[in-house]
C-alpha cells in the first residue's frame, strides 16, 4: 500500500482555449514575435518565442522580462479556465506550450541572472505541472 498516495484525487487537467488567430499570426510572422505580441499581449506562445530569441542572442534580463511576462499572461488565463493553483497542465495539449515554454524560460533566465531560488521554484513548478514539458524543455 502506497501511504503517500494522495486519496482526494489529482485535480482536473487544466485546458487552456486555442488563440487560432495568434496562432496563425505567430506561424505566418516568425521573425517578428514581437509584432503578435503587441497584437495579441494575453498569447504566451509569442512572449515564450520573444524569450527563447532573447536567451539565444546572450540577453538573459530581456529573457526574464518576456518570460515573466508570457508566465503572468498565461496564469491569468489558467485560473480563468478553473485551474486552481496546482494541477497539470498537459504538454500535448497545444494551446498550453506558450504558458509552459515561458515557465521554463523564467526557470532558465532567473537562473542566468542569480534568481536561484525563484530558478528552482520555475523548474519544480514546470515539472509538476507538466513532465513532459519539463522533460521536452529541459532536454
Amino acid at each position: 500500500m502506497d501511504l503517500h498516495k494522495n486519496l482526494l484525487g489529482e485535480p482536473p487537467a487544466t485546458h487552456l482555449p486555442d488563440l487560432p488567430e495568434a496562432r496563425e499570426a505567430l506561424a505566418a510572422s516568425a521573425d517578428d514575435p514581437a509584432a503578435v505580441a503587441a497584437r495579441f499581449p494575453v498569447y504566451s506562445a509569442a512572449w515564450a518565442t520573444l524569450a527563447e530569441r532573447a536567451f539565444a542572442d546572450g540577453d538573459p534580463v530581456a529573457t526574464y522580462a518576456y518570460a515573466r511576462t508570457g508566465y503572468h499572461r498565461g496564469l491569468d488565463q489558467l485560473r480563468r479556465a478553473g485551474w486552481k493553483g496546482h494541477g497539470p497542465i498537459p504538454w500535448d495539449h497545444e494551446p498550453n506550450r506558450g504558458f509552459l515554454r515561458s515557465l521554463h524560460m523564467l526557470a532558465t533566465a532567473a537562473k542566468a541572472i542569480g534568481e536561484t531560488e525563484e530558478a528552482e521554484r520555475c523548474s519544480t513548478f514546470l515539472r509538476d505541472s507538466s513532465a513532459a514539458a519539463a522533460d521536452e524543455l529541459e532536454s
